[in-house]
């Protein structure tokens, strides 16, 4: 399945090892449109690939050192985050809110021009008033970035992601959703988002040309749209 080409590309993944950044960098890496994906991550993710460029770095509270492999890129597609209950409050806040704002400094500082994908969530309230600190974490993580200066932003609010493919899921809640999803589906098919659509969605925007999404901020309902569009597009 191929994105619409729009010239090639020079990519950047930023949790290419998670989930949905796992989908992103497969699709990624197919499409001729991109030239080279540079996946930024803690640890080598083990597999091979001509475009595969691999950056590890562990210390995402200082980007600093990324700033060189960052020249020259025309996109990232950033998807780093932690599942509420994993972590604490204060360390949940440092990798939403911090670790995106000091990535994204180091980014537009090295490719003023690059667009950014960035993986929100359902319900991020950029209010701050919300009472749950996801919502209120990923809300205040958005208004940082959409205050940076980037020439073109997407920010995307899946509801339930899907994982597709079986894994060990975090807490009770997941493996609850995961269970339920061919009801929930079926019944609320706009809270619901598989994980290889949101990842081809994520890679699409980035590399599509400037006219093809208005944006900024894509809900579950458009972003399952943009996502039949491209099964229809590339069937």
């Amino acid at each position: 399945m191929n994105l619409t080409q729009a010239g090639e590309k020079n990519l950047v993944i930023v949790g290419a090892s998670g989930m949905v950044g796992g989908y992103a960098l497969r699709f990624a890496l197919q499409q001729p449109a991109v030239r080279r994906v540079t996946a930024v991550v803690r640890k080598t993710l083990g597999s091979a690939h001509p475009k595969l460029i691999e950056v590890v770095h562990r210390d995402f509270a200082d980007c600093s050192p990324l700033a060189e492999s960052l020249i020259g890129q025309d996109a990232a597609v950033f998807c780093l985050g932690a599942y509420t209950g994993s972590v604490s409050d204060a360390e949940l806040r440092t990798i939403t809110v911090d670790y995106t704002i000091e990535f994204a400094r180091v980014f537009h500082n090295s490719s003023p021009g690059g667009a950014l994908s960035f993986l929100s969530g359902s319900g991020a309230d950029p209010t701050g008033r919300s009472r749950m600190a996801f919502a209120r974490y990923k809300g205040e993580a958005e208004n940082a970035l959409l205050a940076a200066g980037f020439s073109r932003i997407y920010i995307f609010r899946p509801a339930y992601i899907y994982p597709v493919e079986p894994r060990k899921e975090p807490n009770f809640t997941y493996r609850l959703l995961r269970a339920i999803y061919p009801l929930f589906r079926v019944l609320l098919p706009n809270q619901v988002i598989r994980a290889d659509d949101l990842g081809r969605v994520m890679v699409d925007a980035a590399i599509s040309e400037p006219a093809k999404f208005r944006g900024p901020v894509f809900e579950n309902r458009e972003i399952r749209a943009m996502a039949q569009s491209l099964h229809a597009s590339n069937p």
